[in-house]
C-alpha cells in the first residue's frame, strides 16, 4: 500500500456534528463534503512521537466505518503546525471510494517542526454505503496485479493509572510482518503537554505476536487515554 495525498493541512475552524469514540466533534472537519450520504466519524486525539534527527518517527492509527460502509472522505484536525498527515490508500483506478478506500482508513502522522509540544492530530472518516469497485483490468503474462497481501489485526484498549501490556496477534496461518502502537485521547479539545506524557510504552515483537507494555500516570484517572495495538500479518503461503 502507498501514502495517499495528504490531507487536513490547516487548522480547521467550522463545526459538524459526529459519531466519536465517546465524544463529540470540537471542530470541523470536512470528511463529508460533497458527498450526498455521509455518516461521520471522529476519531480520538492521536499522540504523535517526536524527535530531532532527520528520520523522523511516525505513528498509524486505523479508524474504521460501521459495517457495510467505506471511506468515503477523510480529514484531519492538528494541535499544532509542523504534523503531516496523510491515510494508506490502495491502488486501482479509478481512485475513488471501495477501491482506493475500505471500511476502514489507516492515518500516518509524522512531526515535521522543531519545537514539539505534546503534538496530536484527530482523524475523521466520512462513511459512505458500501457499492460494487470498477471493473476489472486484463493482467499480462508473468505480472501480478496489486492486492491486498496483509491485514492489519488491531486491539484498541483504555490505558489506566498504572502499568499493562497490550498484545495484537496474527492468526494461525499468518506472519508477522510490521508492528505498531499508539497512544490517543478522546476529550474534545487537543490533549496538554502534560497529558500527553503521562502515558508511555514499549514495543516488542515474539513470533507473530506485538506486545506494548503501557504505563500511565495518576493524570489519566478522569481521561479516557487508549492504546492501539497493530499487528500487520500476511498469510503464510
Amino acid at each position: 500500500m502507498k501514502i495517499f495525498p495528504r490531507v487536513g493541512a490547516g487548522l480547521l475552524v467550522t463545526s459538524v456534528a459526529v459519531l466519536a469514540l465517546g465524544t463529540g466533534s470540537g471542530g470541523a472537519a470536512r470528511e463529508c463534503e460533497g458527498l450526498q450520504v455521509c455518516v461521520p466519524i471522529a476519531g480520538p486525539w492521536v499522540v504523535v512521537p517526536t524527535a530531532s534527527s532527520a528520520r523522523r518517527p511516525e505513528v498509524q492509527f486505523h479508524l474504521s466505518c460501521p459495517r457495510n460502509y467505506v471511506v468515503g472522505g477523510t480529514d484531519a484536525e492538528l494541535s499544532q503546525r509542523g504534523i503531516d498527515v496523510g491515510f494508506l490508500g490502495r491502488l486501482g483506478s479509478p481512485v475513488n471510494p471501495g477501491i482506493t478506500t475500505a471500511r476502514a482508513a489507516v492515518f500516518v502522522g509524522t512531526f515535521t517542526g522543531s519545537n514539539a509540544r505534546g503534538p496530536t492530530f484527530r482523524p475523521y472518516v466520512g462513511c459512505i454505503p458500501a457499492s460494487g469497485g470498477g471493473g476489472r483490468v486484463p493482467t499480462a503474462a508473468n505480472v501480478v496485479r496489486p492486492g491486498e497481501p496483509a491485514a492489519r489485526r488491531v486491539r484498541t484498549v483504555r490505558v489506566r493509572p498504572g502499568s499493562t501490556t497490550v498484545t495484537a496477534r496474527c492468526n494461525a496461518n499468518e506472519r508477522l510482518v510490521g508492528a505498531y502502537h499508539a497512544f490517543a485521547f478522546s476529550m474534545r479539545r487537543p490533549p496538554s503537554a502534560s497529558l500527553v506524557a503521562s502515558v508511555s510504552g514499549s514495543r516488542s515483537v515474539s513470533g507473530s505476536r506485538v506486545v506494548v507494555r503501557v504505563r500511565g500516570d495518576a493524570e489519566l484517572q478522569d481521561v479516557r487515554a487508549v492504546v492501539q495495538v497493530q499487528a500487520v500479518c500476511a498469510r503464510v503461503r
